[in-house]
Formats: structure tokens, sequence, C-alpha cells
């Protein structure tokens, strides 16, 4: 009986892993890139718990759950501090002029405990709040409170769950709010002036995602990222993208978004930093990120306490060291995957306007 148990287990984690590695864009095959790390470690449990299985199953069962497990950990273990880091530490003498503190919160659009963000950013003061699926009854909570010491603002306010509101102690120049890839899910595209006086370009980002409810195909998420992907490495300039990309830092999609833009995650040798889902701590993933290109070394990175919404706030001080750009390897993309961001922002585009 044990035996059965077990094999029935494992050939469900089997067939999420398989499915995981499929580059089709179908939301039930992108889902099982999500729960990796709760993947392994049943594959573990089951690694474990086969060497009591009958013997006519147990090699059989140690063999495909340390598959699994392999297969696993070679996605999630660059997110965990046993792997190098992506993005360098700042210098301890940096110059603070150059540094910018961004806090990025999807605020979940019916939740009403609004005191609990806005006691976040008055105690960590960043330079930049950044929230998704905020609508009218949070810019009215807002508003009040940061105007006067964010005065550089990006407001739109949506009841559809992509409402977004961009405040700033630092001048943006160049603002532009962009529909990429569908009418409905707008993205910020602006210049951010440091107080050293250098600027660099920031992308705010919060593509819809591949789910029941949502849609039922993660095209519209990967043409988005990708058409941003391709835009920031056409500019090459100095440039910060963050938002809730519903998406997990190991995806494959998310990999080639940083291949195509040539952009950093800061997260890779220091921590998942899980901001999905707030209530289930044994469901969490990294959907929230902020990424930076070889230009910024990382002078700190946490997630923050919840705020009523499913997700939590993340915070992360980057430092504008342009100096220190060839001690970071930025991610390369190949032939391939400009063919297949081509592809994907074509057809992306193409259903979009249907």
């Amino acid at each position: 009986m044990l035996s059965l148990a077990l094999a029935v287990v494992t050939a469900i984690l089997l067939a999420a892993t398989t499915l995981g590695r499929i580059p089709i864009h179908r939301w039930w095959a992108r889902a099982c890139e999500f729960p990796r790390l709760q993947i392994a470690g049943m594959a573990l449990l089951l690694l474990l718990a086969s060497f009591f299985a009958e013997p006519g199953w147990r090699l059989t069962l140690i063999l495909i759950n340390a598959f699994i497990l392999v297969t696993q950990l070679v996605r999630i273990l660059p997110y965990t501090p046993f792997m190098p880091v992506q993005v360098k530490k700042t210098d301890p003498d940096g110059d603070d002029s150059r540094c910018v503190t961004l806090l990025v919160s999807n605020v979940l659009t019916p939740n009403r405990e609004s005191h609990k963000l806005i006691e976040q950013i008055d105690a960590h003061q960043p330079d930049i709040v950044l929230t998704l699926e905020s609508d009218d009854w949070w810019q009215q909570q807002l508003d009040p409170v940061l105007d006067e010491k964010w005065p550089y603002s990006v407001k739109i306010p949506l009841d559809n769950l992509y409402g977004m509101h961009l405040y700033s102690r630092l001048p943006l120049e160049n603002t532009e709010v962009k529909w990429l890839i569908q009418d409905d899910i707008p993205s910020i595209h602006s210049w951010l002036r440091l107080p050293s006086g250098d600027r660099v370009r920031l992308y705010a980002l919060h593509p819809r995602p591949p789910a029941p409810s949502e849609s039922e195909t993660s095209l519209w998420r990967d043409g988005e990222l990708l058409l941003v992907g391709q835009q920031i490495h056409e500019h090459q300039d100095p440039t910060l993208a963050a938002g809730d990309l519903n998406d997990v830092a190991w995806s494959r999609s998310t990999r080639m978004f940083c291949r195509v833009s040539h952009m950093m995650d800061p997260r890779r040798g220091r921590g998942m930093f899980s901001t999905f889902h707030a209530q289930y701590p044994f469901l969490r993933w990294p959907l929230d990120h902020i990424f930076v290109s070889e230009h910024f070394t990382l002078t700190r990175m946490q997630r923050l306490k919840e705020i009523g919404s499913d997700h939590f706030p993340i915070l992360a001080t980057l430092c504008f060291q342009p100096s220190r750009s060839d001690e970071q390897e930025a991610p390369e993309a190949k032939d391939d995957d400009r063919e297949d961001a081509d592809d994907t922002i074509k057809e992306a585009k193409e259903k979009g306007q249907q």
C-alpha cells in the first residue's frame, strides 16, 4: 500500500516537473514553474520514503524522485545564499547621492489596511514607492500622506486590478504611461534623476498573469516582459525595472527577459525573498521583482511585513556604480532568445488586439 501511494504522488510530481519544462504558453504548464521549492521538498521526502518501499518498486521510485529533486534544484539553487551573487554588494564608502531605495508593493485592491503600508513607508523612507493594484480608494489614502515628501508622481487608478501608482522623492523626467500589449494593462516608463545628477531609466510593470480567472495563456505576460527587455537592450542605459511580474524568478520567461535585456537579479546568491502568498507560508514564491542593469550594486534587499495584501512589500537600496560594471556578469542572449522573443511579442500583440 505504501509503495502504491508513493508511486501515485511521485507520478504527480513527475508530471508537474515535466510540464514546467515544456515551452508552451498554456497557464497549466506555466503554473508548474511556480512551486519548484515545494516540489523539491516533496521529492526529497518521497526519496527518503522510497527506501522503505517494496523491493519491486524501490529502485524506480528512488531514481525518479532523485531526478525530480535534481531538476528542481538546478532552477532554484541560484536563488539561495549557497550560490554566488549576481549583483555585487555596494562599497562601504559608496556615494549616497548615487543610491536609490525602492519599495514595491502589490496592495490588493479590496485590502483596506492602508495604514500598514503607510507605516512601512514611514519606517523605511524609500526614495521610490511603487504600488500595484491600487485604485481610487488607495489613491485617496496615499495622496495626503505621500504627496508632500514624494512630490513627483504618476497615478493610474484602475478598478481592474491593474492600477499603478508611483511616488518619488527624486525628479521624474520624460515620463510616459504605455499600454504595451493590452489596452487595460498600463506600464510606466520614465527617467529618474539621482541626487548626484545622474539619470537612470525606470520601468514599472504589472503584466496579466496566466491563470484561469485572468488568462488561459502566459502569452500577454511574456510578450510585455520581452518587449520591455528589448527596449532596455536597445537603449543600453543604466536601468531599473520593478513591479509584480506575475512570474517567478526562475521561470523560463523571467530568465529570458534577463538575457534579452541584459538585466540582473539581486535575488541571485542571496535568497528567494518570496512575496506571494502572504497568508500561506508553505505556498510562497517570488513574484515581485526589482531588476538592475550592470551599472548598479546592491546595498540591501528585504521583504517587509505583511500589509493585509496577499503580497508582501519588497524593499531594495541600489547604488549607481558604473565603474564596477566590469565586475558583474549580466546574462547574455543567444540568437534563439532573440528569435523566440520576436515571435512571442508578435503573437502577443496580434492576440492582444483581438
